[in-house]
């Protein structure tokens, strides 16, 4: 499988923060659910992806083109949705539209983005400073797919969207991926919903890639089982990836494949997984 996005020894600094050096392949084809805490990274590396911000090292490449080589045409079969439209704020729906079909001429979709507009029940004369959040990303979405694009790249897409409309807009990311030349990466804090879609998640902590695997292989890695203090210290340390202690002993996420055969163990949800291994970072130092 191939890939659609393909980042080699990114990095980026932002003053006490650093990016990287970040290795991440996006398979064509395929969801990936972008993971991680408020300031991990991932907006910054979507930005970067973007060439929104430059980079201050490693390569990143989009149809096997480093995107400094993208042409035009490349371009327009890119859709994002950022956390905010950007546009200002005394255009129109209506407005906006017109705009797009200029900006991607014989790419533009008209019909597809009145289709969305309509789904999403946006008013299309008034000024977008009076729209909430919620409206905001709706209308973000609703230009984003209606240009061809064969890549979408969406920071936070469904933030502010209530769950019926959330719940479409998964079918709608999922009926897109079913064109095999299709490609999303979905950045979310909203973990139940790249439970449902994802086919891959990559976590990032502190600005460090931590894995990025199949979603569904992770559950076959990982598991959740519940110890007490002999218990605890009876086991082999190099299973264990990360702890919670409650009253009655811990509660471990441990690698499976390090754990006595037929021990009970319960499958990890993608919010363990990241919950447990943030929290083990922050204990290293740490006699539990």
């Amino acid at each position: 499988m191939t890939d659609a996005i393909k980042i080699k020894n990114l990095v980026k600094s932002f003053g006490n923060f650093r990016l990287g050096p970040v290795d991440l392949g996006i398979k064509k084809g395929t969801i990936t659910g972008f993971i991680g805490e408020n300031g991990a990274g991932k907006s910054t590396t979507i930005k970067l992806i973007l060439d929104v911000i430059g980079r201050d090292g490693g390569a990143i490449e989009i149809f096997g083109k480093d995107i400094k080589d993208l042409s035009v045409d490349d371009k327009y079969e890119i859709g994002f949705v950022f956390d905010d439209l950007f546009l200002p704020g005394s255009m129109k729906a209506c407005e906006i539209e017109k705009m797009h079909s200029l900006l991607y001429k014989d790419h533009w979709e008209k019909g597809t983005f009145y289709e969305f507009v309509e789904k999403f029940a946006l008013p299309t004369n008034i000024p977008i400073k009076t729209f909430s959040r919620g409206m905001k990303m709706k209308l973000g979405l609703a230009l984003a797919m209606s240009h061809g694009a064969e890549i979408l790249i969406l920071d936070e897409p469904t933030s502010g969207l209530d769950p019926v409309v959330r719940d479409d807009f998964l079918d709608i990311l999922l009926d897109f991926i079913q064109d095999e030349d299709h490609t999303v990466l979905i950045s979310s804090h909203i973990l139940s919903d790249l439970e449902k879609i994802a086919d891959y998640i990559a976590f990032i902590h502190k600005g460090e890639l931590i894995f990025n695997e199949e979603k569904d292989g992770l559950s076959e890695k990982y598991g959740l089982v519940s110890l007490g203090d002999e218990e605890f210290e009876s086991l082999d340390k190099s299973a264990l990836v990360g702890v919670r202690k409650h009253q009655f002993g811990r509660e471990c996420l441990v690698r499976r494949e390090k754990m006595p055969a037929g021990l009970e163990m319960q499958k990890p949800s993608i919010e363990d997984i990241m919950v447990y291994m943030i929290k083990e970072a922050y204990n290293e130092s740490l006699d539990i």
